[in-house]
């Protein structure tokens, strides 16, 4: 399949898709998909008539789910797509972090929406324009979500410094802090989403596009090269691997503290991962994604993993990919026409 033609169709669906004409197109392709169906049943609730209990017959409709919501991924055709491994991400790239060589891509040129892999992005602008981390910030209407509806333990009012907003933006992936960052800006919103698309032009993330600081919006999209590019830069800041690879923190919210804790289970002490740097990120039209750097067998690596099904789906494709790497070990370092050995390349492209 076409680099070209999959990107366009990639941007064109989000730019447009509803879920009206999403579902239109799957039917279109002859991919399998049913709306949800209407089950009917009589729940028993017990009411107060008049002060008395009363036992009264109710019915509900329950609704089942036969399909899950397609992603911009799916749209493109990109599920079709078979690796060895079985990832049920769309999208994955591995790169040696030393040299950038590929060890392993699937439809890494395709430009996808991130979700909240956005917020690296908005952490590498924050730290690299010098803004005083210990300023407060305080949460306005401006900052609830009104596209998602997603839910925040930051209201309205609340007051925090920068750098704890950074902190819980990277760590626990909090919408309302990553808004609140780019709201506090030179310029404002608008000029902080200029300076994160013109960071993401200097790192040379050609397939990259943001419009908000929080990635809850489908129109912040990038290639897994991209997000490579992205981590590498990123990984270069001591602030970014520490706020987005603390497993829980306690910050200082109007002079009380609260605890947050990370939103990727993969960084626990116990997991048997050392990570560097993370985030994770998922809106309906993204899937699952993850970025990492870590550790492998004494290799640094750079993973990318975008629109995985299923809630533990990205973290079960990382912990495949690291068996991989773990049995390459013996040819670590070999090469054959100037690429590992091990390297291995599938692409509906």
């Amino acid at each position: 399949m076409n680099k070209l033609v999959i990107s366009m169709l990639v941007s064109l669906f989000c730019a447009t898709a509803s879920m009206g004409s999403a579902q239109a197109a799957i039917k279109k392709a002859g991919t399998r998909y049913a709306a949800p169906a209407a089950k009917h049943q009589m729940v028993k609730r017990i009411v107060k008539v008049r002060g008395k209990n009363k036992v009264v017959y109710q019915r509900v409709t329950k609704v089942r789910d036969f399909g899950s919501r397609p992603t911009m991924g799916d749209l493109a055709g990109l599920n079709l797509v078979r690796d060895p491994l079985d990832l049920k991400s769309n999208v994955a790239l591995v790169l040696d972090q030393a040299n950038s060589e590929v060890l392993f891509e699937k439809n890494a040129g395709v430009a996808l929406p991130i979700a909240s892999i956005t917020k690296m992005m908005t952490g590498l602008v924050v730290v690299e324009a010098g803004q005083d981390l210990d300023e407060v910030l305080t949460v306005t209407d401006e900052d609830v979500d009104r596209e998602k509806f997603s839910s925040s333990r930051l209201r309205v009012g609340d007051r925090l410094t920068r750098r704890n907003m950074l902190h819980i933006a990277l760590m626990s992936s909090e919408n309302r802090a990553a808004s609140a960052l780019g709201r506090n800006y030179p310029g404002g919103l608008p000029a902080f989403v200029g300076a994160m698309n013109a960071k993401a032009q200097e790192l040379g993330m050609s397939d990259t596009r943001y419009v908000d600081s929080s990635g809850l919006s489908k129109l912040n999209v990038a290639s897994a090269r991209d997000l490579a590019k992205l981590v590498q830069a990123a990984y270069e800041h001591p602030i970014l691997r520490e706020f987005s690879t603390a497993p829980k923190a306690v910050v200082e919210n109007n002079g009380r503290p609260v605890t947050f804790g990370t939103t990727n289970r993969l960084v626990a002490p116990n997991s048997g991962w050392e990570i560097g740097l993370q985030k994770t990120g998922f809106i309906n039209e993204a899937g699952r994604c993850l970025i990492m750097q870590a550790m492998v067998e004494g290799r640094s690596v750079i993973m990318v993993l975008l629109d995985a099904k299923g809630a533990a789906a990205r973290v079960a494709d990382a912990t495949r990919m690291k068996k991989w790497l773990t049995a390459l070990k013996p040819t670590f370092g070999d090469t054959v026409s100037g690429a590992s050995t091990g390297a291995q390349t599938y692409s509906g492209m």
